[in-house]
């Protein structure tokens, strides 16, 4: 199973859109695929039109009492594609690891033996403690959904320090995928700007792909299913199809779904 943690420090860059969106579109090219939740507000979950009462197990079992996978694992409404649904108690998973031993690898272990899955997602939180650690030490690989605004590229030094103590530290074999630029507004110079900046420091880690700001992206969560599904004619989910057939084109070849 490959396993691609998206994340950034920064909130509102779109890691959550983005995680539900391009697992969606994963899952409707027929690979087998799972998204886990590891954010405490649990926006993915509700995104994909989860409830409360789905959620008897969750992420948090899976760090803090280590739960088998399968045990924490949810059928989503669209084929293909499950969930590893997050709760509130995941906010206080942050406090409860410190003092366990392997704190940053209770993820990786819980993800080894799995096969049940082609690919996994991770939705990690706007930060960079525990959880997201977690789940850089568990991933073969980082996708960064970047914003087009110039405090976004100030984070993103920070994350990509953060990648190399990863790797020196308890994940050598971490490794980008890439950079995906998201709320992108041709109307606005300054996005073109920082799009122009970016894929110049980066060259050809960042995605040709690029996330647009729209309104159906937004209004699809509060309807309980990914904009793929909501409205596939949309600019935004057209925006991650591509993304998704951009991704699979830099994925391992040996490791590749049939």
């Amino acid at each position: 199973m490959i396993v691609i943690a998206i994340a950034n420090q920064k909130g509102g860059v779109g890691k959550t859109t983005t995680a539900i969106n391009i697992a969606t579109a994963m899952a409707a090219t027929g690979w087998r695929t799972l998204l886990i939740d590891l954010d405490p507000q649990g926006n993915a979950s509700t995104g994909l039109g989860l409830g409360r009462d789905q959620r008897e197990t969750s992420s948090y079992d899976l760090l803090v009492n280590e739960s088998n996978l399968a045990e924490c694992i949810v059928p989503s409404s669209i084929p293909g594609l499950d969930v590893v649904p997050a709760t509130v108690d995941l906010s206080g998973a942050e406090v409860e690891l410190v003092s366990v031993d392997d704190r940053t690898g209770r993820l990786r272990n819980s993800l080894r033996p799995h096969r049940g899955h082609d690919i996994c997602f991770i939705d990690c939180p706007p930060s960079l403690g525990l959880l997201t650690l977690n789940a850089l030490g568990a991933a073969d690989t980082l996708m960064v959904p970047l914003q087009c605004e110039f405090f976004a590229l100030e984070g993103l030094s920070q994350l990509l320090q953060t990648v190399e103590r990863v790797q020196q530290r308890f994940n050598p074999e971490l490794g980008i995928i890439g950079i995906v630029l998201t709320m992108f507004d041709r109307r606005n110079r300054l996005t073109d700007q920082v799009s122009d900046d970016v894929r110049d420091c980066l060259g050809s880690l960042v995605f040709d792909s690029v996330i647009p700001r729209n309104v159906r992206l937004s209004e699809a969560p509060s309807h309980g299913m990914p904009a793929l599904v909501y409205d596939h004619s949309c600019a935004g989910s057209r925006a991650y199809i591509a993304l998704a057939r951009e991704l699979i084109g830099r994925l391992p070849e040996q490791r590749k779904a049939a």
